[in-house]
Order: structure tokens, then C-alpha cells, then sequence
């Protein structure tokens, strides 16, 4: 796939998750949110937890979930310190880690709460 089908490809990922996430009465706080630390694709409140999302897309769930490493997980804990340090309840913000993965059927499976292992 070429870097702009891929870069395209990985926005249409993100917008089916968003989808997935909203119909299931998630708000949408942020999308592609850059801080110093990088980048999150997907911020969603949960009432008052704030659901942090990685969207990785592959043919199959099984390779996606092989594209994210623990260093991206490090980068992605740095951001989210970031992110939160702007809410109201600072660092007391109960948050989650999710990571979608999209396969090339448009499938989202949700690990929520996901650790690197």
C-alpha cells in the first residue's frame, strides 16, 4: 500500500472506530491530539473516565495487533500524562487504554483496558 492509501486507509480506520465507540454513547473529545510527547489517535469520554484509543488497521486483527510495541504504548502513557494534566481533576483522572484493531473487512475488535506485554 502506498504511504498516501495507507495514510488514508489508517483516517477511514479511525472514523469507523469513532463510530463504534459513539454508538455505543462515547463522546468524542479529541482526534489525532498532538502533544510534546506525540500523538493519540482517539480521546473519548466515558462519563468521567477518559478512554484513550490506538487504531491500528492490517489485513487481519491478529498482524494489527503486531504493529504496536511498547514503545509506542510509552509514547502513548507520555501523551496522555499530557492530556490529562489539562483536565480538571489533573493526574486524579481515572483513565483507560484501549487499542482498536480494524481488519481489511472493516471488523473493529476493542481491546480495552490493554497492556503491553
Amino acid at each position: 500500500m502506498s504511504g498516501a492509501a495507507s495514510y488514508h486507509g489508517g483516517l477511514s480506520a479511525e472514523e469507523q472506530v469513532a463510530r463504534h465507540y459513539t454508538d455505543r454513547g462515547l463522546i468524542v473529545a479529541a482526534r489525532r491530539w498532538r502533544g510534546q510527547a506525540g500523538e493519540i489517535d482517539l480521546i473519548l469520554r466515558d462519563g468521567a473516565v477518559v478512554v484513550f484509543v490506538e487504531v491500528k488497521q492490517s489485513r487481519t486483527h491478529d498482524a494489527a495487533v503486531t504493529h504496536l510495541t511498547p514503545r509506542q504504548f510509552a509514547r502513548i502513557y507520555r501523551a496522555a500524562e499530557e492530556f490529562i494534566g489539562h483536565e480538571p481533576a489533573g493526574s486524579l483522572t481515572e483513565v483507560r487504554f484501549d487499542v482498536a484493531l480494524v481488519d481489511a473487512t472493516g471488523v473493529i475488535r476493542v481491546l480495552a483496558d490493554a497492556r503491553p506485554d
